[in-house]
């Protein structure tokens, strides 16, 4: 049995724009990945709305620190095989970071996590490591999306790609982009309509087949 571990934000959460609640489980990105590898992998989903890569926002009622985080969610799951990590929107919120190289920065420290983590004794090495960039913020009317991200907006894809090259990128790390499949919705600007969110799970499916060996 494989085991796959998406670590997430909102968009691996399965947040609906449209109703404020949640998608179903089954049109959630990581149970998609999940039904088409089947039986032989288990794919963990550890999405938290409002998660960033390794900044804190003390506005929360949680800890949304993904770098805090991870190590004991890497523990609970063990042993794992792959970790995707989709995230970096919340990190561009003026209020927590606001640039997309503070949220590259971020991602690069999850894979250090990862690499170095003290693994117990069921898992010899590291897992892979397949980093997604989150689609590219939209135009919304929403008023607080407008306050909170669209400062960065027309530059958020642009600075990704500029400082994907500085990941510590080899054989146990390779980067993906969502916004090759998905788009955000204009509802609010950020979230994933049904299609959408479905949409990056199948869109996954190739790279993680390659990189499970399967």
């Amino acid at each position: 049995m494989k085991t796959v571990l998406c670590y997430g934000d909102s968009l691996t959460w399965g947040y609906d724009a449209e109703t404020g609640g949640r998608h179903a489980l089954d049109d959630r990105w990581p149970s998609v990945l999940q039904n088409a590898l089947g039986n032989g992998v288990q794919v963990i989903a550890e999405g938290l709305n409002g998660r960033t890569t390794g900044y804190d926002d003390h506005l929360a009622d949680c800890d949304r620190n993904g770098v805090r985080i991870l190590p004991t969610v890497l523990q609970t799951h063990a042993p794992i095989d792959l970790v995707i990590l989709l995230l970096g929107a919340n990190d561009m919120k003026p209020l927590v970071h606001g640039t997309a190289f503070g949220a590259v920065k971020g991602i690069e420290r999850l894979v250090k996590l990862v690499w170095h983590h003290s693994w117990p004794g069921v898992q010899a090495e590291a897992p892979e490591i397949l980093i997604v960039a989150p689609p590219v913020i939209c135009e919304t009317a929403e008023t607080q999306i407008l306050q909170q991200c669209m400062p960065v907006r027309s530059t958020s894809r642009r600075c990704w790609r500029r400082f994907m090259p500085i990941l510590p990128m080899n054989s146990a790390a390779v980067s993906s982009d969502a916004g090759s499949v998905a788009r955000t919705t204009p509802l609010d600007g950020v979230h994933l309509d049904t299609e959408n969110t479905r949409a990056i799970g199948r869109g996954l499916e190739p790279m993680v087949r390659m990189m499970l060996g399967l």
